[in-house]
């Protein structure tokens, strides 16, 4: 028999979400406890399709992010990004053979351990005030908690590998809870699939399309991401983190 959570869920597919407090002014990347790799991309301008991508992204965005991008532009950058392979960012693809989950005895345990100790790398490929181009490379089993992008449209390419996204959009008019404690706001599924390389880009919106995600690495993956316009706490575009809770009147 479905439990009341799985029977709310399966119907409404919609869940409370309450914001975790994040600290400082950190970038809501290094806040995840992610590593710079500046070494991970090599000679980025050598490659014909990131220049490309680049000059699209430059002559197109803004730093208010008005007017979002066209659907015209949108199919432009999705069919560029669907062309770009891990060659073309310097990059080769990481092997799955790391038997994360499956345990750690064996002549090679100790390696093992230090190769899934191995936290979240990320990259800058070109940031500015209208767009952010990323890289970020997963261990297998690493995650990015929930999280949203205010305001934002993000393009998000996976490389090599396979990654679990979990994605929200807010009720539109905002439905709130407050407790002693904090304030939740209703949220519904938007998206709850693995993508597996290859396959074509995602995008998310300011309002729909999973603004709010999350991502689980299933195995070693790379995921090249475009950002628009970046985050900026002082226009409004600040990172939140969540927390999911099934709405308690769906479970009745």
């Amino acid at each position: 028999m479905l439990s009341k959570f799985q029977i709310a869920v399966d119907k409404a597919r919609m869940l409370f979400l309450g914001a975790r407090k994040t600290q400082g002014s950190l970038s809501p990347f290094t806040q995840c406890s992610f590593s710079s790799s500046a070494n991970m991309v090599e000679h980025q301008s050598s490659s014909s399709k990131v220049q490309a991508l680049y000059e699209l992204c430059k002559s197109t965005f803004s730093s208010s992010g008005l007017p979002p991008p066209s659907s015209a532009v949108v199919q432009k950058i999705c069919s560029l990004l669907d062309s770009i392979s891990p060659a073309d960012v310097g990059m080769k693809e990481e092997t799955s053979d790391d038997d994360r989950g499956h345990g750690i005895f064996g002549l090679q345990r100790l390696s093992r351990v230090a190769k899934w100790s191995q936290p979240i790398t990320y990259t800058d490929v070109y940031e500015c005030d209208s767009f952010t181009i990323c890289i970020f490379c997963f261990p297998t089993s690493s995650v990015i908690p929930l999280h949203d992008h205010p305001g934002m449209t993000v393009f998000s390419k996976v490389l090599y590998g396979s990654l679990h996204v979990k994605a929200y959009d807010w009720v539109e008019p905002a439905v709130l809870s407050k407790n002693k404690t904090s304030t939740e706001r209703l949220a519904k599924f938007a998206v709850d699939k693995v993508l597996t390389a290859p396959c074509g880009t995602s995008v998310l919106y300011p309002n729909a399309g999973g603004n709010l995600h999350c991502f689980t690495a299933l195995t070693p993956c790379a995921v090249l991401d475009i950002l628009t316009p970046t985050y900026n706490e002082q226009a409004g575009r600040k990172c939140t983190y969540y927390h999911d809770y099934p709405d308690s009147t769906l479970c009745k």
